[in-house]
């Protein structure tokens, strides 16, 4: 089994001269079918919540997908808590965290087994304590015991967050968190990602066409279209410039090609 080297439980804060959490320069992504992501440019301070923006084939998961190291970029770069990637991606994924309702964790494992086999990729300390600390933080311990294959929707979001969070990891990467879920559980998983920012000062990025979630989570947000950026600010500027009241109502003048001096 591959280690992942872990970070101590110390949250890194931002602090001034601290690098971007996440930086990202001319990042291009071609397939065979085209091109994915087209000259993407932006960074992600330290401690902030940003959110990728954009319908299906904007390019918002192929991004996250070359931060993580996942998929090479065919040209650009990217630089994840001040380390090149994917070059020195050993750095760094003893530090980050993914989630996403598209993975599934092993079926015929039970929730214990699971965390405890990606706590020991991690290197976790105290693991049995770790997983102890997220069954009382997320509600899970009732069925820590049941195989992840009969668990519901639900209780597999909430463990699939207490995977994404069992190194206590300084950057989290989120592809659509909450797809799916009923209103109740989408907004408990809103409701843990900002504890979980505010008592460890963790920096989050995730992808996501919910644009209620994007305006109650993210201190910013960059929309996506065809692969390029279309917009980068925070949720009230960006609505402000298209003279809209949400951020449904910029989505669909910018999927309608509408720019922002002919919104109205």
């Amino acid at each position: 089994m591959t280690m992942i080297r872990t970070s101590s439980a110390e949250p890194i804060m931002a602090g001034p001269g601290a690098s971007p959490a996440i930086e990202v320069a001319d990042l291009v992504k071609d397939f065979k079918a085209g091109r994915a992501v087209d000259g993407v440019t932006f960074t992600v301070a330290r401690g902030s919540i940003t959110g990728l923006l954009g319908g299906n084939g904007a390019g918002k998961t192929t991004t996250i997908a070359m931060i993580m190291g996942l998929v090479l970029p065919s040209s650009g770069r990217v630089r994840v808590l001040g380390y090149q990637m994917p070059e020195q991606s050993a750095e760094v994924l003893g530090r980050v965290n993914f989630e996403s309702p598209y993975v599934d964790m092993p079926m015929r494992l039970t929730v214990r087994q699971n965390l405890t086999v990606f706590g020991k990729l991690y290197s976790v300390p105290d693991l049995k304590a770790r997983i102890a600390e997220l069954a009382d933080d997320l509600d899970i311990a009732g069925f820590l015991d049941r195989p992840n294959g009969k668990l519901s929707a639900g209780q597999k979001t909430r463990v699939a967050l207490a995977k994404a969070l069992i190194n206590r990891p300084e950057l989290l990467l989120l592809d659509e968190p909450t797809a799916s879920l009923d209103p109740d559980t989408a907004d408990w998983v809103r409701q843990r990602l900002l504890d979980y920012r505010r008592r460890h000062g963790a920096t989050i990025l995730l992808a996501s066409h919910n644009m209620l979630e994007v305006e109650r989570l993210c201190d910013r947000v960059i929309i996506m279209k065809r692969g390029r950026i279309e917009d980068d600010d925070t949720p009230a500027a960006i609505m402000a410039r298209y003279n809209r009241n949400t951020l449904e109502e910029v989505f669909i003048d910018v999927a309608r090609g509408r720019t922002q001096e002919t919104a109205s």
